[in-house]
């Protein structure tokens, strides 16, 4: 995973959401707070909740400005937080702007990179991102078998040079009094990781689940590549349907993020989620839900198997009731749109 992501080293956990803890954990404490953008799956809400019994809290920016960022961070600040693509708006942040605001802070850029598949699609680290943290269970499986995440350390970030971070400069009370930054140079953060953070709370990676891991990235990249070309097919057929009233996919002109995304994924590919909006509102995405039969209804992401969910809510605002989003997977093309086709002409 470091060599995927390019950093220099990384830490398997339990699941997506213990990195992105144990990443947080590791650097920030009681009366610190991390400033995050709104455009994450659950993070403003979520995170803020689990954190707030640690006396931690999100600040949360509601642009993808830089400078809106740079105005959050205040002297607690002990990290800026994004999804490299977030879920499940595809909303992209310059990630190269960002890396500089959190820099001249003296705090790490962390960047949640699930859907930048394990560094095929993107690699924030080649971007500034210090950090990279993301479930394994999305998109490396690859068959939905397992639970996992991974935190990976770009090796970049001089945590000497800033003093925000006793726990990586200072003498460990719990491990022979050494100074991570000084006995473990660059990899100074994986080792935090692995020696305090996963030792003492336990969020380990099952063996089994590696395993899975491990086989599932012999084939990562061909099954990338398909369900991309699968997405991009699918979300152009999409946005011709009379029934469709919109489809968002970084792969259209119509997004917002279209120019970053030809800027940061790689070359030709844009992902391979996307999510359209039915005329018919939430009547008619029950409709679709109930006839799809190649479509394996599910609220996972990354399958062989091409999975279809319904979109309720984001941060407990009811604001996709009539979308659906779909994650690509690996059947011909031909066959998904088929199936949705059938769907849609039970559509009124």
């Amino acid at each position: 995973m470091a060599a995927l992501e390019g950093g220099r080293a990384a830490v398997a956990a339990a699941t997506g959401k213990s990195a992105q803890l144990m990443a947080i954990m590791a650097l920030a404490g009681s009366g610190d707070n991390i400033v995050a953008s709104t455009h994450m799956h659950g993070l403003a809400h979520e995170l803020g909740v689990v954190l707030e019994p640690f006396k931690m809290s999100v600040k949360v920016v509601h642009t993808t400005d830089p400078a809106d960022f740079a105005s959050a961070i205040d002297t607690k600040t002990k990290a800026v937080y994004v999804e490299s693509i977030s879920n499940p708006e595809f909303v992209i942040h310059a990630i190269k702007d960002l890396a500089e605001v959190a820099h001249d802070a003296q705090v790490p850029l962390i960047v949640d990179n699930t859907l930048g598949m394990a560094g095929y699609l993107m690699r924030p680290i080649d971007y500034g991102a210090d950090i990279v943290v993301e479930s394994i269970s999305k998109r490396i499986y690859g068959h939905g078998v397992a639970l996992g995440g991974v935190v990976v350390d770009s090796g970049n970030f001089d945590w000497k040079q800033s003093d925000k971070f006793p726990g990586l400069t200072e003498h460990s009370s719990g491990h022979h009094s050494f100074v991570y930054a000084d006995t473990f140079g660059s990899t100074a953060f994986a080792a935090k990781l692995r020696a305090d953070i996963l030792r003492d709370l336990g969020p380990s990676l099952e063996p089994f689940s590696a395993f899975f891991m491990l086989q599932g990235l012999e084939t990562l990249s061909l099954r990338a590549e398909r369900q991309c070309h699968n997405a991009y097919t699918l979300a152009r057929w999409l946005e011709k349907h009379v029934k469709v009233s919109s489809v968002s996919y970084l792969g259209l002109g119509t997004h917002s993020s279209h120019v970053l995304a030809k800027s940061y994924l790689k070359k030709g590919l844009f992902g391979a989620v996307l999510t359209f909006a039915l005329k018919g509102g939430a009547t008619s995405v029950d409709i679709v839900m109930r006839n799809v039969t190649l479509l394996s209804p599910s609220d996972d992401l990354g399958d062989t198997r091409t999975l279809i969910s319904r979109q309720t809510a984001v941060n407990g605002e009811n604001v996709y009731a009539g979308s659906i989003r779909i994650s690509a997977g690996i059947e011909a093309s031909e066959d998904i749109i088929a199936d949705l086709s059938i769907a849609l002409d039970f559509v009124n």
